[in-house]
């Protein structure tokens, strides 16, 4: 223990001793004619930062033949075009590079470096004049761009064969292949259908994809002359989902049917909400049970309650920590990215399935990149296959940015 303090002290010494020294040279406090001035830096040279709104100019330089033994640092000279040098900066031994970020942009700029030694400073040659100059475009993010490219290209490929009345082919998801089945039975057994949205606002992706599959079942619930009930927590919820519900009933055909009660306000509390819904779940049974949204700790509450009155129950959430709970006790859950792909399988809107599509072509494309990026680092470690090193260089240069 006593070593490691005595080695910090010396360490703590040495550094103020460095930095003092630096600025007595470079403020004139030492004699320079004296003794023989340390070796200079040399291939001094500055450049613009590409890639930035021209403010940065970088210089380099090869250090010092006496780094780090007989020299105490660096000093970084700058001057315009006809005028003369001034320190900006003082740096450690062993440093070879530093960056100017107190330039104008479109005035020339010189630099030299000087050599801080026990006896004085030794000052390299002038550097070539460097202008610093912002650019539109980064090259250097040219595979961004070609991928933005691809994406983009295909998502409105997609819509636009889509609106040409092409087929595409979405995968079937079961709990919608249920939606009608369960509507159905629920007007059969004369109980109404129950609709939870979640217990976000509308500033939440998964509400908005609630909402929409609400429509859905809206419309489905007037073919069928059922009933639907649907408590809320938010106030902006229960606007959108009467005006979804009211629309839905109006494209039926039977906007009569529509009451302004289907869907009430209960509290922004969350367990009090939870509290409501099961009591409304005892109280009517409802055949059918829907969990569309963004859920959290009543999960397992709602779906285990909905359970024990003998509903069908469907639900889809984005929340991973809440999927085991509506799988266990639910009959049918949309898992992740097919609640969101639930607005496009029902409304069969083109620009929805087109950019459901889109979206696809660049999840097989990762995929693709995965599989082949790991297969070629398996063969280039495991069995030193040399061949493989152009396609990890491939790889690198079509995923990763300068």
């Amino acid at each position: 223990m006593l070593n490691r303090v005595l080695l910090l002290c010396l360490a703590l010494v040495w550094t103020v001793s460095v930095s003092v020294t630096a600025q007595d040279v470079a403020e004139g406090g030492i004699d320079t004619l004296s003794l023989p001035l340390p070796a200079p830096a040399q291939n001094v040279v500055a450049a613009n930062h590409v890639y930035d709104d021209g403010e940065v100019i970088d210089v380099n330089w090869d250090k010092s033949p006496d780094d780090p033994e007989n020299i105490l640092g660096y000093i970084v000279y700058r001057a315009e075009t006809d005028g003369a040098f001034d320190s900006i900066r003082t740096l450690l031994p062993g440093e070879t590079f530093f960056s100017d970020d107190n330039v104008e942009d479109e005035i020339p700029y010189k630099y030299q470096i000087g050599v801080i030694g026990e006896n004085g400073v030794s000052l390299s040659g002038e550097s070539e004049l460097a202008v610093a100059t912002w650019e539109l475009f980064n090259f250097g993010m040219w595979n961004t761009f070609l991928w933005m490219f691809v994406f983009c290209g295909s998502v409105i490929g997609f819509i636009i064969s889509a609106k040409s009345g092409r087929k595409l082919y979405i995968r079937k998801i079961g709990g919608l292949e249920a939606l009608e089945e369960a509507v159905g039975r629920a007007t059969e057994m004369g109980r109404p259908i129950l609709f939870i949205p979640g217990i976000l606002d509308m500033d939440d992706v998964q509400t908005l994809a609630a909402i929409t599959i609400l429509g859905k079942v809206a419309r489905v619930v007037a073919d069928y002359d059922s009933k639907i009930r649907m408590p809320v927590s938010r106030s902006l919820v229960l606007t959108a989902a009467r005006e979804t519900i009211k629309e839905s009933y109006t494209s039926a055909g039977r906007p009569d049917g529509y009451n302004e009660d289907m869907v009430q306000y209960v509290t922004d509390e969350q367990f009090g909400y939870v509290a409501a819904v099961n009591g409304i779940m005892v109280r009517e049974k409802p055949a059918t049970c829907l969990y569309l949204g963004a859920f959290f700790a009543e999960s397992l509450i709602l779906a285990e309650t909905g359970n024990s009155i003998g509903a069908i129950q469907i639900a889809g959430t984005a929340r991973p920590g809440q999927l085991p709970f509506f799988v266990a006790a639910c009959d049918y859950t949309l898992i992740g990215e097919e609640l969101f792909a639930a607005s496009a399988y029902l409304s069969e809107d083109p620009k929805q399935l087109g950019s459901l599509k889109g979206q696809d072509v660049g999840k097989v494309i990762a995929m693709f990149g995965l599989l082949v990026g790991t297969a070629a680092m398996t063969l280039s470690v495991a069995w030193q296959v040399p061949a493989t090193q152009w396609i990890l260089d491939l790889m690198n240069n079509l995923f990763t940015t300068n």
